[in-house]
């Protein structure tokens, strides 16, 4: 058997928050969008070194302790590296950016460049609005810094010199009770715009904020922030055996630990070493000198002002013509099965669903599963309305949804509080289907009506993500969601599934099989072909099926937007394997598979990554697509991916992510296109 390449998957995924920092760099992105794009890059680099990076870092600490990953090591020495050739383009980028706004009469100022004007109308701002969120933490024996600072916020360390004297005290940047960005008034003409960011607000009140408790000649600060493994729950990731083995001290490391530090490079060599010494900065840490603001994810939040070409037209949601305007969905979905693809359809046929069902008098039984939902969730809303209307709701809430944690105990405590039976999953598995199952009485029977989806129940990620949804009242695959429910309820049941593919029983298995099929198609001289859409494609024994499939003549053509850890376009081993990725105004978010059967292909859409986790350590679905309309839609949607010359990149050895080149081949953005096709296709 052949040795067969791999990518390491953390590099991949550095390799794909490259493409983001691409899109900021992109000249043809409008500006406001380039600087939304700057906060993207920077928000997935924080959870990227909250989880990925802190596996690294905990393998290297097993290594020394009871024998583990020797590559650890070197891995993490990359990463590094890679990091901060990453960190050097972001900041090409951020001053491209920020130039570029000036050009456009939108001023990002810092407190060295205000006016006299702007200074003295900043005092008094931050006198009323912004010191009553400031309390600053002193640095002394008494304070565990480690302890006290708050994961991925940002500080303004502050240095107090008295004489030849320094003390320090660390200011949090009050982002959770103020916007980042404060709009100084026009001095000149009101077409200029003038911001200046929360910290040099903060700069500007610092002599205010000791004054009369501390003596000081002279006070400065610069900025820095601190990212913590984010893996908590050591259970789930380390053998019990394992963790039996591991001594105390090493526990403690390895939970909630540092895995980064970042400061402005104009900070003081003394300054840093302090932080390193109360902080508890090791070796293995990334520690990273970089411009004078951190935390650029609030640059998603970058403020719309100025002239409406500077920010991205809108797509007004597209109406399903099979919904919309229609009194009764159940009707219209037992008469043919419901398609929508968010965002360019509207999210309120999902929610308009749940709102009938939940007054419904047929409607007996609402059963969802919940994984990320808004912090105001009409959805949330519709489930609450039904217990208060005497329908029996169930609810699964995965509590580890990872940084979404706290809001779903809230929501567990609303729901149960009103009567909702709230369960919550499977211990060691990860409830991550996107299922709604509603039981209706009509006639002398009953009949259920299913969702079946890629995406979560949640109305603002709807506008953003990309991602499929089934509505169906096909018995055959009604039933199998209703086994799904089951299953998770009590996991040691035997079940068995045959439309449906479910992880962790079903879903590798199935996705074997079809491949084993294009390879005998390909093999007996006929057409061989698989068409993957994916967020990451990095578990190990399927990429080795798709290698054995390209040798087999089988052509493959992804488009994955995350990690991939496949290698294509290596002669004799992978050359029939075309890998793209998409990062353009929407994020690309369902996975698909289609497989082409010779002329009569299976299509499938499914809440799981082509990733082991997925498939062996979650409750993932995928449901086939049986209605011919809408098994040619997805093959048409998915074949525009391929049709790209505007936004797609070439995945490749080098994970350069160059451009498709588009030679004499016309111009096409595949989402323009796809909102284009959904709006014909509702008009017809």
């Amino acid at each position: 058997m052949p040795s067969y390449p791999f990518i390491e998957k953390e590099l991949s995924w550095l390799s794909f928050n490259h493409r983001v920092l691409q899109e900021a760099m992109d000249k043809t992105n409008p500006p406001i969008e380039r600087a939304r794009f700057l906060g993207i890059y920077s928000s997935n680099l924080d959870e990227y070194y909250r989880v990925r990076v802190a596996d690294v870092r905990r393998r290297i600490l097993l290594h020394q302790e009871v024998g583990g990953d020797p590559q650890a090591r070197a891995l993490l020495t990359a990463i590094q590296r890679r990091t901060l050739e990453l960190n050097a383009e972001f900041e090409i980028a951020h001053l491209e950016v920020i130039r570029t706004l000036a050009r456009h009469n939108i001023f990002l100022e810092n407190d060295e460049q205000l006016s006299d004007g702007h200074r003295e109308w900043l005092r008094r701002y931050f006198h009323s609005k912004i010191r009553k969120f400031i309390c600053p933490i002193i640095v002394s024996p008494q304070v565990d810094l480690g302890d006290v600072l708050a994961d991925d916020a940002t500080y303004l360390v502050a240095e107090l010199r008295k004489g030849d004297d320094f003390s320090y005290a660390l200011i949090e940047v009050p982002t959770d009770h103020h916007p980042r960005f404060i709009e100084l008034p026009a001095e000149t003409t009101r077409r200029k715009k003038p911001l200046v960011l929360l910290d040099n607000a903060i700069r500007v009140g610092l002599p205010e904020i000791f004054e009369g408790y501390f003596e000081f000649d002279e006070v400065q600060a610069w900025s820095m922030k601190m990212t913590r493994d984010a893996e908590y729950d050591l259970s789930d990731e380390i053998d019990e055996s394992l963790m039996d083995r591991l001594s105390s001290g090493l526990k403690q490391r390895l939970t909630a630990e540092p895995t980064r530090l970042v400061h402005d490079r104009d900070m003081p060599d003394r300054v840093v070493e302090m932080l390193k010494r109360e902080l508890g900065i090791t070796r293995i840490d990334a520690i990273i000198a970089g411009g004078r603001y951190h935390n650029m994810k609030d640059f998603l939040g970058f403020p719309s002002i100025g002239r409406a070409s500077l920010q991205n037209s809108d797509l007004p949601p597209i109406a399903s013509k099979a919904l919309d305007n229609q009194r009764n969905y159940f009707d219209v979905i037992r008469g043919k099965d419901v398609l929508l693809h968010y965002p360019y359809h509207d999210f309120y046929h999902f929610t308009e669903w749940l709102r009938q069902a939940a007054h419904d008098p047929a409607v007996e039984s609402i059963r969802i599963s919940l994984y990320r939902v808004a912090s105001s969730s009409l959805v949330i809303k519709s489930l609450l309305d039904a217990a208060a209307n005497g329908k029996e709701v169930s609810v699964i809430v995965e509590l580890q949804a990872r940084f979404d944690e706290e809001n779903n105990i809230r929501w567990s405590k609303v729901l149960t509080d009103a009567g909702v039976r709230v369960t919550f999953g499977i211990a060691n598995l990860k409830v991550h289907s996107k299922l709604c199952l509603i039981t209706r009485k009509e006639g002398d029977g009953r009949v259920r009506y299913a969702h079946i989806g890629t995406g979560n129940f949640n109305e603002k990620t709807a506008r953003i993500y990309t991602d499929f949804s089934l509505l169906t009242a096909r018995p055959e695959l009604t039933e199998e969601v209703r086994e799904v429910f089951a299953f998770i309820q009590a996991p040691y049941r035997q079940v068995k599934f045959k439309h449906l593919w479910v992880s962790p029983t079903t879903q590798r298995k199935e996705i074997y099989k079809r491949i084993d099929r294009e390879i005998e198609l390909a093999e007996t001289g006929r057409r061989g072909r698989i068409l993957i859409k994916v967020n990451n494609l990095a578990d190990t024994d399927l990429v080795t099926k798709l290698y054995e499939a390209s040798r087999a003549g089988v052509r493959i053509d992804a488009c994955v937007r995350g990690m991939c850890t496949l290698v294509p376009g290596i002669p004799g081993m992978s050359d029939r394997i075309n890998i793209i990725s998409i990062v353009d105004r929407f994020l690309e978010h369902p996975r698909v598979a289609i497989f082409y059967n010779d002329g009569d292909p299976d299509v499938f859409i499914s809440s799981a990554d082509w990733m082991t986790r997925n498939l062996d350590n979650r409750v993932e679905v995928a449901t086939p697509i049986y209605d011919p309309d809408h098994k040619r839609t997805i093959i048409d949607l998915m074949e525009l991916q391929f049709k790209d010359t505007i936004k797609a990149r070439i995945i490749d050895e080098d994970q350069t992510n160059p451009y498709i080149h588009r030679g004499n081949r016309r111009k096409l953005r595949a989402q323009i296109s796809t909102y284009n096709y959904i709006k014909q296709l509702e008009s017809e």
